[in-house]
């Protein structure tokens, strides 16, 4: 499932490409064929962003909201545009170009109410402007549930996944397993601030990379990471391979139904 930094790319591509715009809009899978004859001719106003949720907004209309779940994909291309397949959700096209929505778990239109009502089940997004970590850490300080689960949950945080979670509990050498409530303030503040940097970068390279200047492969000397993830990376995906810092055997476990990835030496409880 792509991480928060997908969506905000996301959400600055469609802006970029055409926001102002009247726009077509179809749906040749016919799935959103009535909201996409709604939304015909009108013009995408604006985007946004909130963790791995995704807001089209339609000037007077309402807001196309997407999630792309597991096997959602976005696509975008240049005019003339081919024939869209029958497997294409939404397709938005203008005469410079064209975007198509294959697979979604959601797509769907919405009111604004509706809209901020899924913002007000969302935690904190580090990429947002203005929101406050300290909503998250009110629940995160109280909890019994590890560190590692609490990242994972949208609810208390949005935008997390699992390359982040492991990598930002790496880079501050926090044991995964340790209760939300054994996490100092000191230590949050830490890592939100880790968390939005390292994001902000993934939405700039449209990748993630979370190794510091001084782990890179060239001032290690080491090759570099061969994964069709992309990018390169302390723990996540590295199960069994050599800790860069300190060469302990990588671990991974089962947690929250996620392949969690640490150091037990650099994250020892």
């Amino acid at each position: 499932m792509p991480e928060g930094h997908t969506i905000h790319r996301l959400a600055a591509d469609h802006r970029e490409r055409f926001g102002g715009r009247s726009v077509r809009v179809t749906s040749p899978q016919g799935k959103f064929a009535d909201s996409a004859a709604l939304l015909d001719g009108t013009v995408l106003d604006t985007t946004e962003a909130h963790g791995k949720h995704l807001f089209l907004g339609f000037a007077g209309m309402g807001w196309v909201h997407i999630h792309l779940g597991l096997f959602g994909k976005v696509n975008f291309g240049t005019a003339p545009a081919a024939p869209p397949t029958d497997t294409v959700r939404l397709r938005i096209a203008h005469e410079d170009g064209h975007v198509d929505l294959r697979g979604p778990t959601t797509c769907a239109l919405i009111t604004d109410a509706e809209k901020r009502a899924i913002h007000d089940r969302l935690g904190p997004d580090p990429l947002r402007e203005g929101d406050d970590p300290t909503r998250a850490w009110h629940r995160i300080s109280k909890s019994r549930t590890t560190i590692a689960a609490l990242l994972m949950d949208q609810k208390i945080i949005a935008g997390v996944g699992n390359v982040y979670r492991a990598e930002v509990l790496f880079r501050h050498g926090i044991d995964p397993y340790r209760a939300g409530r054994d996490i100092t303030a000191g230590e949050w503040d830490t890592i939100w601030t880790d968390l939005a940097m390292l994001m902000r970068e993934g939405v700039r390279l449209n990748r993630i990379d979370t190794v510091r200047p001084e782990h890179t492969p060239e001032a290690m000397g080491r090759p570099p990471r061969v994964d069709d993830h992309g990018g390169e990376v302390y723990v996540y995906r590295r199960a069994h391979q050599p800790c860069h810092l300190c060469a302990t055997e990588i671990r991974t476990a089962d947690l929250a139904n996620r392949n969690l990835f640490w150091c037990p030496t650099c994250q020892a409880r």
